[in-house]
């Protein structure tokens, strides 16, 4: 019971992470139809960029944990929504009207070159971010096993309620929210109707790509060591989640990212570590199989 409980207080805390980059996933989607492969490397520019940001804080002198942790994570959230502005500027708005695969591989194009950019101006070796937050409660003991949450597991958590709570309410009841919904049921007549297209998918993207940077910075504080690849698997894994839970959906795409993280977390735990991948992604195909629209997804209903 000990062993099963811990890990299940890391499956929560990895999913959460899945969770927050799946959103950015859902979000593009919902309103233009279209994956967005270049978020993965979103997420990993966040992480770089919260690891320089530490290194700056501590060359600085700023030996708080709590307001070098708001500042990097302002800082991340910046850089990583021009970074989401500047994709869907460039490789996406030019293709909206071409053939659905045009900007797909015009996607899979950026995620390429933003590994490679990454590559060469950081270096292809992991780069330790050393430890920001340490520390933790025992929950309980049992057969001389003891039960800890870390006080970084439970900002992880606490962070991805906040954040999936506000944005829930942006888009349920703001004037920006009434302009996605609109986009993602029409986007000509949303159009027609006085609705800045343009600008409603500039900023979905800005905000899932802040997104991206805040699973990218609770990355690099979880995991202590990063490198130019995580935005690939990290990626990949998001957007099963998304996938899993129905794409389309932000209470999905949490869903999904929480059951990637069980089945990752105790595969891994009970049965092999190598192959816990290849049970998230058989987990998906019987999904799809019997619910193909996801868990939370709704059929696409089209008018004629």
């Amino acid at each position: 019971m000990a062993y099963f409980s811990q890990q299940l207080i890391n499956a929560i805390t990895l999913g959460a992470i899945y969770g927050l980059i799946a959103i950015g996933y859902t979000m593009v989607y919902g309103i233009i139809g279209m994956i967005n492969f270049a978020h993965g490397e979103v997420f990993m520019i966040g992480a770089f960029i919260s690891l320089i940001g530490f290194i700056i804080c501590s060359l600085l002198g700023i030996g708080s944990a709590p307001v070098a942790i708001v500042l990097v994570l302002l800082v991340a959230m910046a850089f990583t929504a021009v970074y989401g502005w500047t994709i869907e500027r460039l490789a996406y708005r030019p293709l909206r009207g071409s053939f659905r695969l045009a900007p797909l591989i015009s996607a899979i194009g950026v995620s390429i070159t933003l590994q490679n950019y990454v590559q060469l101006t950081q270096g292809a070796r992991p780069k330790p971010g050393g430890q920001i937050v340490s520390g933790g409660y025992n929950l309980f003991s049992a057969d001389g096993f003891d039960v800890r949450v870390t006080w970084l597991q439970l900002i992880i958590v606490i962070v991805t309620v906040v954040l999936m709570a506000g944005f829930t309410w942006v888009i349920a009841r703001t004037s920006l929210g009434r302009q996605q919904r609109a986009c993602e049921q029409d986007i000509k007549m949303a159009a027609l109707l006085g609705v800045n297209v343009d600008r409603t998918i500039s900023l979905t993207f800005v905000m899932g790509a802040a997104l991206a940077a805040v699973a990218g910075m609770l990355f690099l504080m979880y995991y202590g060591v990063i490198d130019f690849f995580i935005g690939f698997l990290a990626g990949i894994k998001a957007f099963t989640a998304a996938v899993l839970g129905g794409i389309g959906s932000l209470p999905g795409a949490m869903l999904g990212g929480l059951l990637i993280g069980l089945i990752e977390v105790f595969w891994a735990g009970y049965f092999s570590s190598e192959y816990k991948d290849v049970a998230v992604f058989a987990i998906l195909v019987l999904v799809l199989i019997f619910r193909p629209t996801g868990l939370l997804g709704k059929p696409e209903i089209e008018k004629v």
